[in-house]
């Protein structure tokens, strides 16, 4: 048995710094030291250790609580939040294939018809960026590169967003239907809806779903094109087929340095399934744009200078894309990537300029074809001579 000494020892190191405990005192502890006194703040009962817990609880997750979110955000933030939502920088970058397309149609060009288009055209983009970020709100939080995405920081309710893509959607089809033609907004409700419920959903199933994508973003040129001519002549097809072989070395790519993060979220992509397959379809497609780039001059879209200067553009895509099949790593990877960045904008800049114009260059850009031809009949009738004139010279 401890001392009396020893006893009260024991119980001041135990009581010294309030440490948490249901130990009470002994009924006998008065026959163990006579000089103790029961002091009642240090009996702390598990009510006591429970309040200290979760206050101490409180203070570690003050930073990290629960935040509901916020259904309407201020209207100052909404234009940023909407930028992100559309993906702004995507959305740009195919919306001047887009111009690409109607620029390479032939026919006079029209300002307003123009702007039209690539306006519809953008919020058809706008729609399904949305929408597919809506559908992948679970997987995106699993992806280091996609996390932190405006759904996944819930920065706006995926109603919110969900309603901002349906809105835009219905605005860009319906836009195209009344300002350009049927045609270019049919193209574009079959955009919104080969992106969203046919290869957003087949990310997860089949490896496939690389090549609908690959229609998805070769269909804008068509538009551009139908856009002008209202139909799909031969040269709407090379255009989009230029741009549905470009998607292969270009995703595939990107899609080799991620595939740690796709394999997490559960994505079936070639870079995770075969990675040798992903390699060979990269290859595979760039070699394809040549012919497809010697098909445009043959179609007199453009003279035959295009030839010369495309094969050197797709010459560094395809020496890319071997170097990629050779060795995939990640290296290989990312210059193919940003190759295929570089090479799209130039292959646009040399149809722009090789391109044959069919018609005087007056009329390119012009507002109202009504217009201009009431103002050459009225420039005829002030060249033509008065009858005054007239009668003067026949007496003469």
């Amino acid at each position: 048995m401890l001392s009396s000494s020893q006893s009260t020892r024991l119980w001041r190191l135990i009581s010294k710094h309030n440490t948490p405990t249901t130990i009470t005192p002994l009924s006998q502890w008065r026959h163990l030291n006579k000089q103790y006194q029961p002091r009642p703040n240090l009996l702390l009962t598990t009510r006591h250790v429970t309040a200290a817990i979760q206050q101490q609880q409180q203070q570690e997750n003050k930073g990290t609580k629960f935040k509901p979110i916020d259904d309407t955000p201020p209207l100052a933030q909404l234009p940023k939040l909407y930028k992100e939502l559309s993906k702004a920088k995507l959305a740009c970058l195919v919306a001047l294939t887009t111009m690409c397309g109607y620029a390479m149609a032939p026919g006079a060009a029209s300002v307003s018809t123009l702007i039209y288009t690539t306006v519809g055209t953008t919020l058809c983009i706008s729609s399904a960026n949305a929408i597919n970020q809506w559908i992948e709100i679970p997987y995106d939080a699993q992806m280091l590169r996609t996390r932190n995405r405006i759904l996944g920081r819930r920065s706006i309710s995926p109603f919110h967003a969900f309603s901002f893509g349906t809105l835009t959607g219905a605005a860009g089809v319906t836009m195209l239907g009344t300002m350009v033609n049927p045609l270019t907004a049919a193209l574009g409700a079959a955009n919104i809806f080969l992106y969203t419920c046919v290869y957003t959903p087949m990310k997860r199933s089949s490896i496939a779903n690389t090549w609908v994508g690959a229609v998805v973003g070769g269909i804008p040129p068509m538009m551009g094109w139908t856009a002008m001519t209202n139909g799909l002549e031969p040269g709407a097809w090379v255009l989009g087929g230029l741009l549905y072989a470009w998607q292969f070395p270009h995703f595939n790519s990107l899609a080799w340095n991620l595939r740690a993060d796709y394999s997490k979220a559960g994505y079936r992509m070639m870079a995770v399934t075969d990675p040798k397959l992903n390699a060979r379809v990269s290859l595979r497609y760039a070699l394809a744009m040549v012919p497809l780039s010697l098909s445009i001059p043959y179609l007199g879209l453009t003279s035959w200078w295009f030839a010369l200067d495309s094969s050197i553009a797709n010459a560094g895509l395809i020496y890319g894309a071997y170097r990629f099949y050779k060795k995939s790593d990640e290296k290989n990877a990312r210059q193919l990537f940003f190759g295929s960045i570089v090479h799209l904008p130039v292959l646009m800049a040399l149809l722009m300029v090789h391109k044959v114009y069919d018609m005087d260059m007056s009329h390119l850009l012009s507002w109202d074809d009504d217009f201009i031809d009431e103002e050459e009949s009225q420039s005829q009738q002030s060249l033509a001579p008065s009858p005054l004139h007239q009668q003067q010279s026949s007496s003469s």
